[in-house]
């Protein structure tokens, strides 16, 4: 478990360098045998994109990997990924998936463990308190993001 902290603290500043550029605070990082191989974050509203989630980010930053590679990699997440990026873990056999949060919004664990990915949930209130402090400082721009998707969950 202390990896686990380690590296979601690690997610936890790239949520916060998205903040930092104007974005949501969601980040992640894709660990292979124990090391750091690739960081991203939401680059949803610094580049106007509909498909740059934190997960999406980071597997891109990885560049081309081997199967070889994603099956011996884990997966740091700073909020419960979505359904557009748990397809992409389970596209590339990412057989571990640690999330820092999924009280606030819930994604889509159950396709993931459906899948037979490891999903692991750290409930790690730094996540939360960050994700819920952009959600109260920026409604507005929340709410334009999930409306984008047709999401009409609220948070918690």
């Amino acid at each position: 478990m202390t990896n686990d902290n380690y590296f979601m603290n690690e997610a936890i500043c790239e949520a916060q360098k998205s903040l930092k550029d104007g974005g949501l605070p969601i980040g992640a990082v894709l660990v292979k045998n124990n090391k750091i191989i690739s960081r991203g974050h939401n680059r949803l509203i610094q580049d106007n994109s509909v498909v740059l989630h934190a997960e999406i980010d980071v597997l891109e930053n990885a560049g081309c990997l081997t199967y070889e590679d994603y099956i011996r990699c884990t997966l740091y997440t700073t909020l419960s990924p979505c359904s557009m990026c748990s397809g992409a873990v389970i596209l590339y056999n990412i057989p571990r998936v640690v999330i820092g949060d999924n009280v606030t919004l819930m994604g889509a664990e159950n396709l993931l463990k459906s899948n037979d990915v490891e999903v692991v949930v750290l409930d790690n209130p730094k996540c939360r308190e960050l994700f819920l402090n952009f959600i109260k400082d920026n409604p507005n721009v929340w709410e334009k993001e999930l409306k984008r998707v047709g999401n009409t969950t609220e948070v918690r």
